[in-house]
């Protein structure tokens, strides 16, 4: 199983509440890569802005992420996930077709319909039918990586005669975070990969998520076997949050984090994608850690 780490991009992530710099995020990326974790991701906002709540700032995603492909030479470059509506999805195959050719083929193109409507309005994007703008995006991005010349007369999309010119040297793998119904069947439909967040223990809901997506493939003629299972784990440093009560985050050290890995492994997820609260370097010497003796008793 593959563990990967979010990187810190939002305001607060730096520590003392600022948004960090590019030279932290970098220093971030780069220890994730010494200690050896798999994949490193990126979260796609604009903003955030909540009732009674200061307005808080974060880093543009894809061109962090494509800044980062050469200071980190061998991880995953992920995206949990990249705003369909944020960008045109033709556009979206194109720049995700150029940054794997420079990262030498280690993309991972994730994509949601996305949900924090302050960020759409501030920016002017429709917040109305996001499943519906979503199925014509995935389609569009779907078949151009996969070599595909496309004609689309959609509702709120049309392409026509667009290809991918140069073609990809290889077919990105797309990933789709999704839960409800209809996101899952176009995930079955469409993407090699699927992310499902947060938790921090097996419980019902994640068994009854893993079970919807079986469906879904079901649903559309797919062995679930060829889908990339990834679950968001969000991670607290050891004592410093109470999580008794939350089935959405867990406080571990090394050796219960490698269990919880364990856990996962055996309900066969592919990758673990650590959200650690600290954007420490100690706190991902401690994800390593965990991957380390969760590996070590899996081989």
């Amino acid at each position: 199983m593959r563990i990967g780490v979010t990187l810190p991009l939002a305001q607060g992530d730096s520590g003392d509440g600022r948004v960090p710099t590019f030279a932290e995020t970098a220093a971030f990326a780069t220890h994730a890569e010494a200690a050896g974790l798999d994949s490193i991701w990126v979260f796609d906002h604009l903003l955030f802005r909540y009732p009674d709540a200061p307005q808080e700032g974060v880093r543009e995603a894809w061109t962090t992420l494509s800044a980062l492909a050469t200071a980190v030479p061998r991880v995953e470059l992920g995206s949990l996930v990249m705003c369909s509506s944020f960008r045109n999805p033709a556009l979206m195959a194109k720049m995700a077709a150029t940054l794997d050719d420079l990262s030498g083929g280690r993309v991972i193109l994730g994509l949601g319909s996305g949900w924090h409507d302050p960020e759409y309005r501030a920016f002017g994007f429709p917040i109305d039918h996001k499943v519906g703008r979503f199925a014509e995006d995935l389609e569009i991005t779907a078949r151009l990586l996969n070599g595909e010349r496309i004609n689309l007369d959609g509702t709120w999309r049309q392409v026509t005669d667009a290809e991918l010119v140069p073609p990809p040297e290889r077919r990105v793998p797309i990933l789709v975070a999704a839960k409800g119904h209809r996101m899952l069947q176009l995930t079955a439909t469409w993407a090699d990969a699927w992310n499902t967040a947060w938790f921090g223990r097996v419980d019902d809901r994640l068994r009854t998520r893993l079970r919807d997506l079986d469906g879904a493939c079901a649903d559309v003629g797919r062995d679930p076997a060829t889908m990339r299972r990834t679950v968001g784990v969000r991670l607290h440093d050891p004592g410093t949050a109470d999580v008794a009560g939350d089935s959405s985050s867990l406080d571990a050290d090394a050796e219960a984090l490698a269990a919880f890995f364990d856990e996962l492994a055996d309900l066969g997820v592919d990758d673990v994608l650590v959200w650690s609260i600290s954007k420490s370097h100690e706190a991902i010497d401690r994800i390593a850690g965990a991957r380390h003796i969760h590996r070590g008793r899996a081989a």
